[in-house]
């Protein structure tokens, strides 16, 4: 089994609170890991019949042994079972017997920071890193093969065709995630829509060209894109302002948590094809950005990404926000390093000029240099951005 950054940082919290929850996309290794981390722990699977009967049936009968330790997977599918948690783990005083996994982010979220407010750590487990693959059989010299293969466990672990099961892995998250999470009619529609937020990767949201395109309305835009984010399909990375002036652009821009399920999407199906496609360039941002969230995640950093760009077309790709300072990040898909790769950071320097700003370049090549006034990564030591000074 291929480690996990975040291991540790679950077993600290196991000493230290009566619940962990670790929830991520499907697919993303959730149950494997916790069912390695607690192997004496009991299991239930609440996507079985038989087990979310026992849990909407009879609360009290299916905690019954926690004391032993019990995972519960897709807590989602019984919400209600948060609250004899809730009672179970007030009454106990006991840290660290129960685990819960779920598929889906906002509905889950939601349950558990009401329901169990104080009572639970949580974490979020995206597929595999760049750096977890490092030093495996599975290691890449070329950004592009990762790309397009995908990080999704399954995919490793079982040797499997790379597009058949990304084409699988999309059909069934619409034929059953987004019939629980939203009552979406035209499925057809909406995997059209999908495919239009890959084309879209890495681009400012418009809604209302979403609206057109597909002959819906802007409403049911905002809900099917709310729907993605819900189940960790996209993310929508905010821009950064504060108060500059009023030419900041203040729409989000649309990424994918998996490169290769976007690549998938788009028909990109090898390397050659990636590299010569239009969309290289936001598809290596949305590679990178997915990297950055990850290191995050896995450290449970307090941490958050943004961009800035006004409507003069200045901008840069990502401003990390950690322990009150800030980031700066150009991102470049290029394998040769150009001066125009650094020509947004002049801009900054003069906007941000009363902060100090780390700034970072990272590109396609496989080179680390420590310039004058920005920090060149190559692609494979993007994750250095987040070392102390």
């Amino acid at each position: 089994m291929i480690k996990r950054e975040i291991e540790n940082k679950i077993l600290q919290a196991k000493d230290k609170m009566p619940v962990i929850c670790v929830t991520g996309p499907r697919q993303s290794g959730k149950t494997t890991l916790v069912r390695y981390l607690f192997p004496g722990y009991k299991y239930y699977n609440l996507e079985f019949p038989e087990h979310r009967q026992f849990a909407q049936n009879d609360a009290v009968g299916f905690l019954n042994d926690f004391e032993n330790g019990i995972i519960i997977d897709e807590i989602q599918r019984v919400p209600e079972l948060l609250s004899s948690i809730q009672y179970f783990v007030d009454e106990s005083q006991l840290n660290g017997r129960i685990i819960i996994t779920g598929s889906q982010n906002i509905l889950l979220m939601q349950s558990v920071s009401q329901t169990l407010a104080g009572r639970v750590a949580l974490f979020l487990l995206l597929p595999f890193s760049i750096s977890e693959l490092e030093n495996t059989i599975f290691e890449e010299k070329e950004y592009e093969a990762y790309m397009v293969k995908s990080f999704f466990p399954r995919i490793y672990d079982q040797n499997l065709d790379v597009n058949s099961w990304l084409q699988d892995y999309t059909n069934t998250y619409i034929e059953r995630d987004v019939r629980q999470i939203t009552a979406v009619k035209d499925l057809s529609l909406f995997t059209n829509f999908l495919r239009l937020c890959a084309g879209h990767i890495g681009q400012l949201v418009n809604f209302s060209t979403f609206s057109n395109n597909l002959g819906v309305d802007v409403k049911t835009v905002k809900a099917w894109m709310s729907v993605l984010e819900t189940s960790f399909i996209i993310y929508l990375q905010p821009p950064y302002y504060r108060n500059f002036n009023k030419r900041i652009i203040k729409s989000p821009r649309l990424f994918f948590y998996d490169t290769g399920l976007a690549c998938n999407l788009l028909g990109i199906n090898t390397k050659k094809e990636l590299f010569s496609h239009y969309l290289r360039g936001g598809l290596f941002e949305s590679f990178v950005m997915s990297e950055l969230h990850k290191y995050i995640f896995n450290h449970k950093l307090n941490a958050k990404i943004y961009f800035f760009r006004d409507s003069n077309g200045n901008e840069i790709d990502a401003i990390i926000e950690l322990e009150g300072k800030l980031k700066a990040i150009e991102i470049k898909s290029g394998k040769t390093l150009n001066n125009d790769f650094f020509k947004s950071f002049g801009f900054f320097d003069k906007l941000f000029d009363e902060l100090k700003l780390e700034k970072f370049l990272v590109y396609g090549g496989d080179s680390i240099q420590n310039r004058s006034m920005v920090k060149v990564l190559g692609w494979k030591y993007l994750m250095s951005i987040f070392q102390k000074e």
